[in-house]
């Protein structure tokens, strides 16, 4: 998909879209009872731990600026320079709320721009989450989700809003792309991404802890495509100086934040106690890091991918940061014979009619409702894990067969049909997974050399 686009610019093609004209609003919905609104929407196959919590989930919005930044897509050939802009950056916030009795939840809408010169495509999704509801009073481990290239954060709210319930406080930053109908919007991106990570992420560590509403030293990044490259960037892999990311942007803007210069800091976070990249750009052609930049980073790193990943390269992405990432904890989760879709939630119904807004959403093998329960499974198992000091999660990751299609359950019945593997024993189905249910999917895990 939009392969076009990205052949033009780098040879890269990104599913995304742009937040250029999202309008995120709220309005009300038919209410109903919230334990109900908690359902899983998974599906009954869905892994054990993708069910949302025990919390009530609220949600606020923030709005944040980093004065001063450059203006890439405005920059003067002539004169060598851009000019510098304010970049305003507002965040949703999901977060255990304590319920209120009649609140209705909120409606998510938003717009993503349409090939050529057709206008937005509008959509809305249904939420859980209750509008500035109360916090339930706890300091809580933060999670910063930064988007594709022109997403938008209505499509996270799904993994906002499941890991709110699950007593996390989940922040995603409104990256605000320039339009990806333009091939050369993608300059934006690639100077801001990594910038806007690591802003939003020091304002609200800042700005959350004084609230007493984060435990700052337990901050995880999660990013999609685009936001994958700015996560692992922010969470310590050093941009390449003399890497080719850094001639794309025009300038040399973006030699100021490589490895060893003046404003690095700027694009790093620390300390980041855990990583998620999904699809994560940043691999050939860009080379981001160059071969030892992820050799820096210092949190573990769970990696979520597709083999036949048509936008990012499956082999030279995530596959390759597996293997450089040789100082960290680290697990690769693909998912066989699928796509770039694996990130956003469930196509909107206004969305449907055309093949380019449903593929922004869907992978044309794997459903979509199945993607979303296995990678909240993993998410939370990890996050669990590293940022709650859950040791009993360690069993979700650390699987007995990499090909989840190999494992056995000799005696799964006497379990009942819709029972979990306990992955104990001879049991080597994957922990947390139905009979029949584990298949299509590869885990590897490394340790530190």
């Amino acid at each position: 998909m939009r392969d076009f686009l990205f052949s033009i610019v780098c040879g890269i093609r990104f599913v995304g879209r742009s937040s250029v004209g999202l309008l995120l609003t709220l309005v009300v919905a038919v209410p109903s009872a919230f334990a109900a609104r908690l359902a899983n929407p998974f599906g009954i196959d869905a892994p054990e731990l993708s069910a949302p919590g025990k919390f009530p989930v609220g949600l606020r919005h923030i709005a944040l600026v980093d004065p001063g930044r450059p203006a890439v897509l405005e920059f003067d050939a002539k004169r060598n320079e851009a000019p510098l802009r304010d970049r305003p950056l507002a965040v949703d916030v999901w977060y255990p709320a304590l319920a209120a009795g009649g609140q209705k939840p909120v409606t998510y809408r938003a717009s993503l721009p349409s090939p050529g010169d057709k206008p937005p495509a509008e959509f809305s999704l249904q939420g859980v989450a209750l509008l500035n509801a109360r916090p339930d009073g706890s300091r809580l481990p933060l999670v910063v989700i930064s988007h594709g290239f022109s997403n938008a954060t209505a499509a996270l709210a799904w993994l906002g809003e499941n890991l709110a319930s699950k007593g996390y406080v989940v922040a995603a930053i409104r990256h605000e792309d320039a339009s990806i109908a333009k091939p050369q919007n993608i300059l934006d991106p690639l100077l801001n991404r990594p910038l806007d990570v690591a802003f939003v992420t020091k304002q609200l560590i800042e700005r959350l802890g004084s609230e007493q509403l984060i435990d700052p030293e337990r901050v995880a990044l999660i990013g999609y495509s685009m936001g994958g490259y700015g996560v692992l960037t922010a969470a310590g892999a050093p941009l390449d100086p003399a890497g080719p990311v850094m001639g794309y942007v025009p300038g040399g803007l973006m030699v100021p934040y490589g490895r060893g210069a003046a404003k690095q800091s700027l694009v790093h976070v620390a300390p980041i106690r855990a990583v998620i990249g999904i699809s994560p750009v940043g691999g050939a052609p860009l080379n981001a890091w160059g071969p030892q930049g992820l050799a820096e980073l210092h949190c573990p790193l769970l990696l979520i991918s597709g083999d036949d990943d048509r936008t990012v390269n499956y082999e030279t992405g995530a596959r390759t940061f597996f293997d450089q990432a040789v100082n960290v904890q680290r697990y690769l989760l693909t998912y066989r014979g699928a796509g770039h879709a694996l990130g956003l939630g469930p196509t909107p119904s206004s969305m449907r009619g055309t093949l380019w807004d449903v593929e922004w959403f869907e992978d044309p093998v794997w459903r979509k409702d199945r993607i979303m329960g296995i990678n909240a499974h993993f998410i939370t198992a990890f996050l669990d894990l590293y940022l709650r000091d859950d040791r009993s999660r360690a069993e979700y990751l650390h699987v007995a067969v990499a090909d989840s299609a190999k494992g056995e359950w000799p005696e799964k019945n006497a379990w009942g049909y819709e029972a979990y593997s306990p992955g104990t024993g001879n049991i080597t189905l994957w922990k947390g997974f139905m009979h029949r249910r584990a298949t299509g999917l590869q885990m590897l895990e490394a340790s530190p050399r």
